[in-house]
């Protein structure tokens, strides 16, 4: 039984993590559908909830001031969330401009941006948080997605700033593999999610979301998707983002796993035939949430295994979560780091994502904080 259980748990892993993506990337290729690039001066409003940025929010501003899109059918709506620094001050410095400022009471994410959708009635909606610096062709090549009439979200790219080091490196080979699985996801037809720090949404797709919601950047996009409409990946459209170091990462991956358990509870057609990217869904945001708790009862089922799968079963293991261990430890430039770094990184996303399913007995807006 131990051999069944390590057998099953060691096929899905691999699935999860080598197998699908293996599959949906010639899935994409035997049965490609691009979608349509046209543009259109859409009127576009610029969501952005801050809570106390001062330290980003000139550079931010300037930056969506900077967009290569015509000054007319541009607004911008600063959505405070409670800030007590200087944001609202800096914010209406630039209410010259087409820049709006909301000082609202503090109620997190989703509650400032329902607030935001009270103020615009129609045309695009431009969402991004203060802290990534915007690509200045970026709103002009999303809008350009909308062009398709078959698309109601296009999301852009996040760009981690490389600065060499091991750490951030790994995390930055996480995300070149997640942006290998987005685009051809898109390519197929929709993405599951978006990039909270950069996408657009039709206004008439979005509507008030639950005030404790962890991912406006996913649950948007799959109401999007319940109507009927694709959501895309659209790899010119760039946000730069500073280096992150593990502990940031693993802080955001609690919270986008306890988010999509969160999400689970509210829209659970998303696991059955109504959600026509059924296979991708499962594959890429529940094999994930499932992943460490496979591993963990591989791990287990191993001591219990006949020989003579025991001894390499466990040594394989120790071995493994050794590297883990022991690379803080190790100096930069040891050769052994090219291997034990991104083991650690492997390792620290997937306990990241088992203590996000603390999503069910503590408070949602707790995990921001993670």
């Amino acid at each position: 039984m131990a051999l069944i259980v390590c057998g099953l748990c060691g096929l899905f892993a691999v699935y999860i993590v080598a197998g699908y993506p293996l599959l949906l990337a010639l899935l994409a290729r035997w049965f490609p559908r691009p979608w349509q690039r046209r543009f259109e001066p859409l009127p576009v409003t610029v969501l952005m909830p801050v809570r106390n940025g001062e330290r980003w929010l000139k550079a931010k501003l300037d930056s969506l001031l900077a967009l290569d899109y015509p000054a007319d059918k541009l607004r911008i709506l600063v959505l405070s969330d409670g800030s007590t620094d200087g944001t609202v001050a800096i914010a209406r410095a630039y209410s010259y401009r087409c820049v709006e400022c909301y000082d609202l009471p503090a109620g997190g994410k989703a509650a400032a941006l329902n607030a935001g959708l009270k103020l615009v009635q129609d045309g695009v909606l431009f969402m991004t948080d203060v802290r990534q610096q915007i690509s200045p062709n970026s709103l002009l090549d999303l809008v350009a997605c909308l062009g398709d009439p078959a698309v109601g979200v296009a999301s852009g790219e996040l760009i981690l700033h490389d600065n060499d080091k091991g750490e951030t490196r790994n995390v930055g080979l996480y995300w070149k593999y997640e942006k290998f699985i987005r685009r051809r996801q898109a390519l197929l037809d929709s993405v599951p999610g978006a990039t909270g720090a950069i996408y657009v949404i039709r206004r008439e797709l979005a509507r008030p979301m639950p005030p404790d919601v962890l991912l406006d950047d996913v649950l948007l996009p799959v109401w999007a998707l319940a109507k009927g409409f694709r959501v895309v990946f659209e790899e010119r459209a760039l946000a730069y983002d500073n280096t992150a170091t593990l502990d940031a990462e693993f802080s955001r991956k609690v919270r986008t796993q306890g988010g999509l358990w969160q999400l689970l509870q509210m829209e659970p057609w998303l696991l059955g035939p109504r959600n026509r990217i059924w296979l991708h869904f499962l594959s890429h945001k529940v094999g994930r949430l499932l992943l460490p708790f496979a591993l963990a009862a591989f791990l287990l089922a191993s001591p219990w295994t006949p020989l003579p799968w025991r001894y390499p079963l466990l040594g394989g293991q120790g071995l493994f979560y050794g590297l883990a261990l022991l690379d803080p430890a190790l100096p930069e430039g040891n050769p052994l780091k090219r291997l034990s770094g991104p083991v650690r990184t492997f390792v620290t996303l997937l306990l990241a994502a088992a203590v996000g399913i603390r999503v069910f007995w503590v408070p949602a807006r707790k995990l921001w904080r993670a």
